[in-house]
C-alpha cells in the first residue's frame, strides 16, 4: 500500500494561467522529491487598470510518503 502526501503551492505569471501553473511546479521540484500528479485547485489573478497584470494558478501536488 502506498501513502501519498498532498501540498498546495501557488505560482505566478505575468503571461498566462498555465505559465503560472508550470511555475508552482517547477518550483516545487526544486526541493520536493518524486511529484507523481498535478491538480489545479484555483486560477486568479491581479488586475490593474482594465488590465490583468499577473496571472496566479494554486495546484495541489502529490509525492509518496517516504517510509524510513
Amino acid at each position: 500500500m502506498t501513502a501519498v502526501k498532498v501540498i498546495k503551492v501557488m505560482g505566478t505569471s505575468e503571461e498566462s494561467w498555465e505559465a503560472a501553473a508550470e511555475e508552482a511546479f517547477r518550483q516545487a521540484s526544486e526541493t520536493v522529491e518524486g511529484i507523481s500528479g498535478m491538480k489545479v485547485a484555483s486560477w486568479t489573478a491581479d488586475t490593474e487598470g482594465g488590465d490583468v497584470t499577473q496571472y496566479k494558478a494554486t495546484v495541489e501536488l502529490t509525492f509518496p510518503v517516504h517510509q524510513e
